[in-house]
């Protein structure tokens, strides 16, 4: 772990918050020249061969006294933490991509950055099957004692923090904005739970907002933290499979649940078996690709407590309320349904649901499969 009383984390801050000098170029100097420190002593001339002449006015010129000393107040509390490249703690897992950040912000504990984890990701706006799907499979792989990766965006990434925590697995949250920022607010709750029984990191600077195009940047952390990558849901263009491509190029595993032909959501997952990706139907499938057997976590072995559900919120006014085609059709997903799992989800009473679903039907939304199930077959 680095104390903020150590002196040369000023010089690891002082070289990643000077604006204009990226990774690539904080890494090429640590290459040529060792440590930070050995970074700001050299001349205009050796910095300026190693990344050229503007990059080497800046590391000589740029005052970001302020920001290092809000870092190293903000690290002063017991459960943040800065790591650089050159600490213990730093884990082990992304020294192995092909671009680790040079340090990282850490909230929660540090201990979970050395274990075994599994990443999982999926859509921001899933089916109530792909929540589903990603609760089972999240609450069983943390119970064998896997640290569950996701990047606390809505949908999949919520569901599968969420179903670790349930039971009492441990989870880490990878973000795209500063580590004093949370985003989407929404989740905030989630975040402090994830604190107290995981841990948050970031690569970017305090204060950092979100911003479209370091989301993309963020999911190679959750990646190489992994031993693998598991999809849930993604549609065809998905940032899910942005983390899927990045877990390749890095030699993990990539596995994708397949779902529905008729699915937008479904399509994303489909491309990756297409490509290779192993297919997944139970959560033996993965723990065989990844020779895993159960391992308790430190804390002791898991709670057999099933996983907590996120509602599906229906606008209704008790069971007479008016729940649109739209809203009934999201409910339902892609995959077959009966009416009273629909039930369930909507709140509504059986026989309003058969009155929607014949109107559905004739519309051309829906198909009655025998068995009493329902599978809609429009987009």
């Amino acid at each position: 772990m680095t104390l903020v009383e150590d002196p040369s984390l000023d010089a690891w801050l002082r070289l990643t918050l000077i604006p204009g000098v990226g990774s690539e170029s904080q890494r090429k100097l640590l290459t040529a020249f060792g440590l930070p420190e050995a970074v700001f002593s050299a001349r205009y001339d050796a910095l300026r061969s190693v990344v050229g002449s503007k990059t080497a006015r800046l590391l000589l010129e740029a005052d970001n006294s302020q920001a290092v000393a809000a870092a190293r107040q903000w690290a002063q509390a017991s459960d943040q933490h800065i790591v650089t490249l050159a600490d213990t703690a730093y884990p082990r897992a992304l020294l192995d991509i092909g671009d680790p950040p040079t340090l990282i912000y850490v909230r929660g504990r540090l201990d979970l950055l050395q274990r075994p984890a599994l990443a999982i990701v999926g859509s921001r706006n899933p089916t109530p099957q792909g929540i589903k799907n990603a609760e089972n499979f999240s609450a069983a792989l943390a119970q064998s004692g896997l640290i569950i990766v996701s990047g606390l965006a809505l949908g999949i990434d919520t569901a599968a923090h969420l179903a670790a925590l349930s039971v009492q697995g441990d989870t880490i949250a990878v973000i795209g904005t500063g580590i004093d920022r949370i985003y989407p607010a929404r989740n905030l709750d989630l975040a402090r739970r994830i604190v107290k029984q995981g841990c948050i990191i970031s690569e970017f600077p305090l204060g950092t907002p979100a911003v479209a195009h370091n989301f993309p940047r963020r999911n190679r952390l959750i990646s190489g933290l992994a031993r693998g990558v598991l999809v849930v849901e993604a549609a065809a263009e998905s940032g899910s499979l942005i983390t899927a491509r990045l877990a390749g190029e890095q030699g993990k595993e990539v596995f994708s649940i397949p779902g529905s032909i008729h699915s937008p959501q479904a399509r994303g997952c489909h491309k990756l078996i297409k490509q290779g990706a192993k297919l997944v139907e139970t959560v033996q499938d993965i723990l065989e690709e990844l020779d895993w057997h159960y391992q308790p976590s430190e804390k002791g072995q898991a709670s057999a407590s099933p996983p907590l559900t996120p509602s599906v919120t229906v606008t209704a006014t008790g069971q007479e309320a008016q729940t649109d085609a739209d809203e009934l059709l999201a409910l339902i997903g892609f995959d077959p349904c009966s009416i009273d799992e629909l039930a369930a989800r909507s709140g509504l009473s059986i026989e309003i649901l058969s009155q929607r679903l014949l109107q559905l039907e004739l519309d051309g939304h829906l198909a009655n499969l025998p068995g009493g199930r329902f599978q809609r077959i429009s987009a």
